[in-house]
């Protein structure tokens, strides 16, 4: 118990760390994702090859590669090095958007054709028809596979050690490295557990929220 209590400000620095990651990769990936898929599926065909060949790039390799590209490739082609953190921000906000682009329009590929149909019927223009009808019943359709990318962000953010980010694992290494013992580990499983089981919560609760409103006819 000693031990556990003489490395514990250091794993929860290393918390800290991970759930500031988690949390700006959010707020940067969920909104970015939206104008990536309209720009994936618009009439512009520039537009649309760019925004394909992104979502391409981004999903057909490894995050790892990607952390490694934007920690070294600016110091290597133009002599400017950014700080571990920002790019870490960077990268997994560019890959996640990717990902979340893509289920953005599964989701609005699922909706039948026919409220389109119907609200250009009721003369309402295209962007009150995509922002007041479409995007509310997509949001119920996504969010499954949203909260399975949320989760995995979680994990995620290990990967970032390998740019010296001093976030949980990288920390967690240094222990075990340092102390020759596994408990380090196992703290640090405990506290990803704890986040992925937070998240679930939320998740699940999210989603019961908008069934709830969908089982009463209300979109």
């Amino acid at each position: 118990m000693a031990y556990i209590a003489q490395i514990m400000p250091l794993l929860m620095k290393g918390t800290m760390m991970m759930a500031g990651l988690f949390a700006l990769t959010l707020v940067i990936a969920i909104p970015l994702g939206l104008p990536i898929m309209f720009g994936s599926t618009c009439k512009f065909k520039v537009v649309r090859f760019l925004c394909k060949c992104y979502i391409w790039i981004f999903r057909g390799t490894p995050l790892l590669l990607q952390l490694f590209f934007f920690y070294y490739f600016p110091g290597i082609a133009f002599g400017i090095r950014f700080g571990a953190f920002p790019t870490a921000v960077f990268t997994f906000a560019l890959n996640y958007a990717a990902y979340f682009a893509e289920i953005y329009r599964g989701g609005m590929n699922s909706i039948d054709p026919g409220q389109y149909e119907a609200a250009h019927s009721l003369g309402l223009s295209k962007h009150q028809t995509t922002y007041g009808i479409i995007i509310p019943q997509t949001l119920k359709v996504v969010l499954p596979p949203m909260s399975n990318e949320v989760i995995t962000l979680i994990k995620d953010t290990a990967l970032a050690s390998v740019i010296t980010l001093d976030e949980l694992m990288r920390l967690t290494q240094g222990l075990v490295s340092r102390d020759v013992t596994l408990t380090p580990y196992l703290i640090a499983a405990g506290i990803y557990l704890l986040f992925t089981f937070i998240m679930t919560m939320i998740s699940d609760r999210v989603e019961k929220h908008f069934s709830k409103y969908d089982s009463q006819g209300e979109w």
